[in-house]
Formats: structure tokens, sequence, C-alpha cells
């Protein structure tokens, strides 16, 4: 391996044998293998039978633990960086380091593989010539919903990551806030024997994930079709968004005409969406 190298290395999100060889021949000639979850990735080196020695660089310890790597670095040493499965930094640890080695001059090397975003992408049926990754959606539901309103005119395919238990009511919001008749679709343990992939509206995804548990199992990636580009849609969407912060302060009447002004639509018709979205809370 090149001295003082840092090599970004790809590892499986399931299936063995989707570590490269390439991969394979850096992860057992670099000095160090910085791992997420070192129990994890030594297991996966003992299948290939690779006994380089491992160190823990996780989310708790990055900032810290990045420095003494660099140091390593510097000295000559060649380290490789993994996350417990695919592509380290894609919602995963490695970001301080990496920004951090950039900073100090020292040479990164990448080797690609999986990446379970691009993987679900590839199998959702839905356009790929322009996506967006968001990766995890808040947990707390005030803010997933916030979140997704903001995601609602986006036109790009979307790209979520999520956890199994959450499965049921995030779908439930995305139906809600991007509309129950978007295209999607959900896919669980990728590369994995139990590889599933749902497709649908999000409304019938929706009603999938609560009658069946199976769809919950496992890691997530849900995809979402993107707005269609029509004006007309576009609009409504923002005009909805904009109504829906104002009522968070102000009634329907006050909430429509400021929103009238802004948006340039009729106040009449502005009102009578906002009395449905304050579910016909009279003034």
């Amino acid at each position: 391996m090149a001295a003082g190298t840092l090599y970004v290395v790809a590892t499986p999100i399931g299936n063995l044998g989707d570590l490269s060889a390439r991969a394979r021949e850096v992860l057992s000639g670099v000095q160090l293998i910085a791992a997420e979850d070192t129990r994890h990735t030594r297991q996966m080196l003992q299948a290939f039978g690779i006994d380089t020695a491992l160190t823990s660089l996780h989310e708790h310890n990055e900032m810290h633990k990045s420095e003494t790597l660099i140091t390593r670095l510097l000295a000559g040493e060649a380290i490789a960086l993994v996350s417990d499965a695919g592509t380290p930094l894609i919602s995963d640890p490695g970001f301080d380091l990496v920004a951090a080695a950039r900073a100090r001059g020292v040479s990164i090397a990448v080797v690609p593989g999986p990446c379970a975003a691009i993987a679900a992408l590839s199998i959702a049926g839905l356009p790929t010539d322009r996506f967006a990754f968001e990766g995890f959606l808040p947990a707390k539901n005030a803010a997933r919903v916030s979140r997704l309103r903001a995601l609602a005119s986006e036109q790009r395919t979307m790209i979520f990551y999520e956890a199994p238990h959450r499965l049921p009511e995030v779908l439930r919001d995305m139906a809600a806030e991007l509309g129950s008749e978007r295209s999607a679709s959900v896919s669980r343990e990728l590369t994995k024997r139990f590889e599933t992939t749902y497709t649908g509206t999000l409304a019938q995804l929706s009603e999938i994930a609560e009658q069946n548990a199976d769809m919950s199992r496992g890691e997530i990636v849900i995809v979402v079709s993107g707005n269609p580009d029509e004006a007309s849609t576009a609009q409504s969407l923002n005009a909805d968004q904009l109504l829906r912060a104002l009522l968070d302060e102000l009634s329907p009447s006050q909430a429509a005409k400021i929103a009238a002004k802004l948006s340039g639509e009729k106040r009449g018709d502005l009102y009578a969406r906002a009395m449905q979205l304050s579910g016909g809370k009279r003034e």
C-alpha cells in the first residue's frame, strides 16, 4: 500500500461476496483498519483470513481519535477506514477524519463498492437521472413532519434510510406530507437472504406496513419519486407550506390574507384551504 495514505473502503451491506478483490488487498496490506465496530469488522475479516490490526472510530470518539490517526498517517503508515456496512461517511462515521486528513495534506484514496442507497435506487423503478440522498429523517414526529413538508416540492427522486420500528409511522407521514399517490419503494435486507422490495404509492406502502410485520424487519431504504414538474402542482404545494407556517401563529382568515399577497393566489381559495388545514376551526 502507498505509504501515508488513508484508504476509504466500501464493505458489503450483507452478502460477503460483494467485497471486491481490491478491497481485500487493501485491508490485508494496510498497517491499521479504523472501524465503526471492531467486533463486527473482525468477523468480516476472519471470513477472508485477514488479521490486520483494528482500532475503533465511531460517532462518539471520532473527533479526538482523528488526530491520533492523522499523526500515524503523517508518519508514513497506511490506514483503511471502514464502516459496519457499505460506504463510509454515507450516514456513517468518517467525515471528521477525512476532512481533517484533507486539511493536513494527507493522501486519500477510495476503494468503491456497496452502498445501500444506490442499490435501492437501482431497483426502485423510479427516475435515476437526478436524485437526492436524505439519509435518516428526524426521529421525533414534529421535526420529521417539518422536514417532509420542506421536501414536498423537491422534484428529484429522494432516498431515505429508516429504522425498522419507525417504518409504519414514517410512511404515514410521507403519504400525508408528500402526497398519498406518490410512487415509492421500500427495500429491506438488501443483498441478504430475505431481501425484499415493495413498490406502490405511498398510501399503498403505508397500508402494507401496517398489516405486514415482515416489512419492518432489517435494514430499510425508502425511495420516493420527486414532485411532478408542473407549475400548478408546485404552486399549490408552496401555498400549502406557506399556509401551514402562518397557521401556527394566525387565524385562517389572517393566514389566507397574507398568503394571497405573497403567492398571488385568490384569497377566497386560500381561506378555504386554510380552513381544511386547520381542521375547520372557526375564528
